[in-house]
């Protein structure tokens, strides 16, 4: 898994200010999971505190703390009809808004609250902008442990090159839903819509980080300013 210098804080605090203006009162929320996600979460916290009604579904246990400590409710799937909006971060993003997502190790969960949104709003800096996905991550992909070896026997059949992720400790790393991930670096994908499909074909695979036809905005924090691609 390639591991980055983390984007600059100003710029994910500038990009959070700016998909606030995509929350009204009342709705419910999508809440994603990593640096991006978790800065929404605390500009959210605020209008919270200052009387703004809304209820946020997490996609991990991660951001479910993180909101409740900020007095955001959170609530479950079953105990609504539908979210608003999902705000959440991505890995990668191409010029047609295809993502790379799951290095928080939330995709499963993630791409559940993005489907059951009517719109899906992903914050990133700069750095995440690509052209191919692939090109600067590898692909995470969840696998059942008891399939992780032929999962990852299938997936270099696929010409992908997978590696379990794995804690400081050594140990798997082990998702919100006691899954493994495979951490998996491909070529650039030219078409990743296709590789999802070949890759969830594979025995004991969960899901992948491919997200494909999802966002309906993208906002990028840059310097000194939000752009939004769409």
């Amino acid at each position: 898994m390639t591991m980055s210098q983390g984007p600059d804080p100003a710029a994910l605090d500038r990009v959070a200010l700016a998909a606030l203006t995509h929350v009204a009162d009342g709705m419910t929320l999508g809440l994603g999971t990593g640096r991006a996600a978790e800065a929404f979460i605390d500009r959210l916290g605020e209008k919270v505190r200052r009387g703004l009604r809304v209820q946020g579904v997490a996609t991990s246990k991660r951001s479910e703390e993180l909101a409740k400590r900020l007095q955001i409710e959170c609530v479950e799937l079953d105990q609504i009809h539908r979210i608003d909006v999902a705000f959440d971060g991505a890995d990668e993003v191409t010029p047609e808004l295809a993502l790379t997502k799951g290095l928080g190790g939330a995709l499963l969960r993630e791409r559940v609250v993005a489907h059951e949104a009517d719109r899906l709003v992903i914050l990133v800096t700069p750095e995440k902008l690509v052209k191919k996905l692939g090109t600067r991550t590898a692909i995470p992909i969840e696998v059942v442990p008891f399939a992780a070896a032929t999962a990852s026997k299938n997936l270099r059949n696929l010409g992908g090159d997978p590696v379990v992720r794995r804690k400081a400790d050594g140990f798997p790393f082990v998702t919100d839903n006691m899954n493994w991930i495979l951490d998996t670096r491909f070529e650039p994908i030219d078409d990743p819509e296709r590789t999802h499909a070949e890759v969830r074909r594979i025995p004991g695979v969960v899901d992948t980080g491919l997200f494909v036809g999802l966002a309906d905005v993208v906002l990028v924090g840059g310097d000194g300013s939000v752009t939004e691609m769409r």
